[in-house]
């Protein structure tokens, strides 16, 4: 990640549970390419595997 990015050339995610875009972040610098969830809010309320018969 380039020091120099401006906020409008932050690379965007889209959330797994809300399906809203969401850009880059300081704090997820070290793991950007696991970052699913747009928040805490939708890491709780992710969507749950149906459970297999």
């Amino acid at each position: 990640m380039a020091a120099q990015l401006k906020k409008g050339q932050l690379p965007t995610k889209i959330c797994a549970t809300c399906g809203l875009p969401f850009e880059y972040r300081k704090k997820w610098r070290n793991n950007w390419p696991e970052v699913k969830y747009c928040g805490e809010k939708c890491q709780r309320n992710k969507p749950t595997a149906p459970a297999a018969a």
